[in-house]
């Protein structure tokens, strides 16, 4: 039953008598004219002409209003509220337009409470709220229902009504004399408002449609809501049906299931699926071809399945794992007899320069050739992104004829991804490494771990300390997996790891492995490598050929110069990509059918030049050194300024320094006091100045000791007046006594100099021994001074003559 209202609000006065008549005034209430009606508000009800609904009265001025209508024998007018939750409504908290309505009868509760039924009677339009009444009241202006027959009109109401039989349909335990209703109604206003009031929407769209006059608008609105329902009704039937319908199948398979196994087992004949698996995993365990603990292992498991039903829950898990054990390969090789000629070859087509390395990996192939079953030792490439670490894994793989499987072990931080998950767990799986062997197909595979230096630790164990075991050849022959829990011979797998930087693998971790290290490529190395590998693979990635499109030599260089600046060849690469895609573009638009990019139609495509060479401009001016640096994506040259400013002798540093580097700028200061005379600098100058030392790039952290060579030689630099030339750089530590320290990062540091095309390069004496290591194109390019001490950096980084204009300035 619809509700009016809960609540009793006993500040009201009792109704007063009603008057006699409609036209009259009784007891205080003025007359209610023919086009007055008394109003009844609602909360959330709306009442539709042709329908009858009861309703609950529990305001007080509502129940005035109805025991008055019902005394004087007159209609009321049912309007809803714009707010449901408002207590005591005004005109403005009404709609203009609700329903004429008759009470066909008035009840009182033995609880109080007040009651009536209410039939519909048309629509009215409010046009002025009146006054002096006790209960609302306006007047109104009645709307009738225009009952005009069109074909449009007949078919909307045919269309109507099938719409409401199929909602009926779809309704559990609809009413017979609703159905019987809708069927026998003829007016379309009729079987509008008749449908409108059973919808299940809600009471602000049943005032929409209540205030629809226009039959059209009525029907179609109506029709668009009951569509929609529907789709909702049959969609929830479909899922109800498809629910109960897995339900009824899973119930009837499990009773033939049941009804066939016993009568297999009367008659003596038949195998079922169970007796079919497990003979099936008894042949797998014979072809595997284990060692024959593990086999023996294995057939436990079998007979233990054999017992165990399988509506059990541990039967899954149980098939799973002697699953796992029939499909690692045992005993599969797939390696050949290893040929050092065809080595090399495969090597040279696949990696330009990398000679050491390659030689290495020659001299690694060579033993495994002449002693098979020597243990192989774990080789670690190391170097910075895009120099060729995984390719070269790839490489060794197909010079010995191995399966190459890769593990990714960047961000791994749970034990059991190496070492696997007990079987006791759901879900449990072995580690990447058994994972790997089994995607491999073989156990003499190539195993490329990637990322080694990047390995997390948390709660759950260290990954790091779990390869131990793997990567060590006096202990992986008997690995034991968690989820396998047996051994299995690592051995022979080839294992080779890749980081980009040597400090972040535990030392225990480095200790098992022979560390390779692979320098960034100079500008020569990255053009040629740009022209027999990239710009080919970038054509077949674009969907191009050399015929229809290609790039000149002046175009790849100024591609490394002005555009990329890295160790490595991966965003060269990414560059050509770029150019080739635009070429790719002109060719689909058939505007040409061959491009040849040269230099000059490279800002064009890629923008103007990302990378300037600012030696020259940062040091034509005294107090400003190059310095070189080491980072973990290979090397970098590093700029060190000096500035002189009136003071008291303060040092200032700037540029994000840490601890060493501070202490080396200290370092280098003192040293210049201490050889002030020397030098041709006033000690005078240090009690009125402030030197201010800062480092550029300054958001970015920088620590020790190899700056303080280029710090000393920028200070000396600024108090002399003498430009450091702009064609060199240098590295070294500085002691107090003026020695130049050895410092580490040789070939990194020098093949960075090389790529800033710079030409001479001031290292520790101390040093000769890496300028074995230091790749032949930077050796070729670069001229080397061996400092022993600071007066050989001096002698060798700065100009002669003082600047003239900073002398000017000087001597003012």
């Amino acid at each position: 039953m619809a509700q009016e209202d809960h609540r009793l609000r006993g500040s009201e006065s009792a109704p007063p008598p009603p008057p006699d008549t409609a036209d009259s005034a009784v007891g205080g209430i003025p007359a209610l004219p023919d086009d007055v009606l008394i109003l009844i508000p609602t909360r959330n009800l709306v009442l539709f002409p042709g329908t009858v609904l009861p309703i609950t009265l529990g305001r007080q001025r509502s129940v005035v209003a109805a025991q008055t209508a019902m005394r004087l024998n007159k209609s009321v007018g049912l309007v809803l509220q714009r707010d449901p939750s408002i207590d005591d409504p005004i005109p403005v908290d009404l709609h203009r337009m609700g329903a004429e309505a008759s009470l066909l009868r008035y009840v009182t509760s033995p609880d109080g409470g007040h009651h009536a039924i209410c039939q519909g009677e048309r629509r009215f339009r409010i046009v002025e709220f009146l006054e002096g009444y006790p209960f609302l009241a306006a007047r109104v202006e009645r709307i009738p229902e225009a009952e005009v027959t069109t074909k449009d009109i007949e078919a909307r109401l045919l269309n109507l009504r099938n719409q409401a039989l199929e909602v009926l349909q779809l309704l559990p335990q609809t009413p017979a004399e609703l159905v019987n209703a809708v069927q026998s109604v003829t007016s379309a206003a009729t079987l509008a408002d008749l449908i409108a009031s059973f919808m299940d929407i809600t009471p602000r769209e049943k005032q929409e449609i209540l205030e629809t006059v226009d039959i059209e608008r009525r029907l179609e609105r109506i029709s668009h809501m009951l569509a929609y329902r529907i789709e909702v009704l049959q969609l929830s039937r479909q899922i109800s049906e498809q629910t109960k319908g897995k339900l009824d199948d899973r119930q009837r398979e499990f009773l033939l299931r049941e009804q066939m196994r016993t009568i297999q087992k009367e008659l003596g004949e038949g195998e079922d699926a169970k007796a079919q698996e497990i003979a099936e995993l008894t042949k797998k365990v014979a072809e595997a071809k284990m060692p024959a603990e593990v086999e023996e292992h294995a057939k436990r498991e079998l007979a233990r399945l054999d017992r165990m039903p399988e509506a059990s829950g541990e039967y899954s898990m149980a098939r799973t794992y002697l699953e796992w054990l029939t499909e690692l390969p045992w005993s599969i090789e797939s390696g050949k007899s290893v040929d050092i000629a065809d080595a090399r070859r495969i090597l040279d087509a696949d990696h330009y320069g990398l000679q050491k390395i390659k030689r290495r990996i020659l001299e690694y192939l060579a033993i495994q050739h002449l002693n098979p079953g020597g243990r192989s030792p774990i080789l670690c490439f190391v170097g910075p992104p895009g120099v060729g670490k995984t390719s070269l894994g790839q490489s060794i793989a197909k010079a010995t004829g191995r399966k190459f499987v890769r593990v990714s072990l960047g961000g791994v931080h749970d034990e059991a991804e190496i070492r696997g998950h007990r079987r006791t767990y759901i879900g449990a799986l072995p580690g990447n490494i058994i994972q790997g062997i089994r995607r491999a197909g073989a156990r003499d595979c190539v195993m490329m771990l990637d990322e080694v230096d990047k390995l997390g630790r948390g709660i759950q164990g260290d990954p790091a300390s779990a390869l131990l075991e793997v990567l060590d050849p006096e202990q992986n022959s008997t690995f034991r997996d968690n989820y396998l829990g047996v051994p299995f011979d690592l051995s022979k797998v080839m294992f080779i790891t890749n980081a980009n930087v040597l400090d972040g693998i535990p030392g225990p971790l480095r200790d098992r492995m022979e560390v390779i290290d692979l320098p960034g490529y100079v500008e020569d190395e990255k053009f040629e490598i740009a022209r027999r590998y990239l710009v080919g693979r970038q054509l077949a990635a674009n969907g191009l050929t050399a015929e229809k499109a290609e790039i000149s030599d002046a175009a790849i260089g100024a591609i490394i110069r002005d555009y990329t600046r890295e160790a490595g060849v991966r965003q060269l690469e990414r560059e050509i990509g770029a150019v080739l895609r635009s070429a790719a573009m002109r060719i689909a638009e058939g505007t040409t059918q061959h491009v040849r990019v040269e230099a000059e139609d490279l800002t064009e495509i890629l923008g103007p030049p990302r990378f300037e060479g600012e030696v020259a401009m940062r040091t034509s001016i005294p107090g400003v050194a190059t310095g070189l640096a080491w980072t973990p994506v290979g090397g970098d040259i590093l700029f060190i300024e000096a500035a002189r400013t009136p003071g008291n002798g303060r040092l200032i540093l700037t540029g994000h320094l840490g601890e060493v580097m501070r202490e080396s700028a200290q370092a280098a200061l003192s040293l210049v006091k201490a050889r002030a005379a020397g030098l041709g600098v006033d000690p005078a100058i240090f009690e009125k100045s402030d030197i201010h030392v800062h480092v550029p790039a300054g958001a970015i952290p920088k620590d020790g000791p190899s700056a303080g060579v280029a710090m000393f030689t920028a200070l000396v630099s600024l108090l002399t007046n003498r430009t450091v030339r702009s064609d060199t750089a240098m590295t070294g530590e500085i002691s107090l006594r003026g020695l130049v320290l050895p410092v580490g990062g040789i070939k990194e540091k020098v093949v960075a100099a090389a790529r800033a095309s710079l030409s001479t390069v001031i290292l520790p004496a101390r040093n000769r021994k890496d300028f074995d290591e230091v790749p032949e194109g930077a050796r070729k390019s670069l001229r080397f001074v061996w400092a022993e001490r600071v007066e050989d950096v001096i002698e060798a980084a700065l100009v002669s003559q003082q600047t003239p204009l900073m002398a000017d300035v000087a001597g003012q």
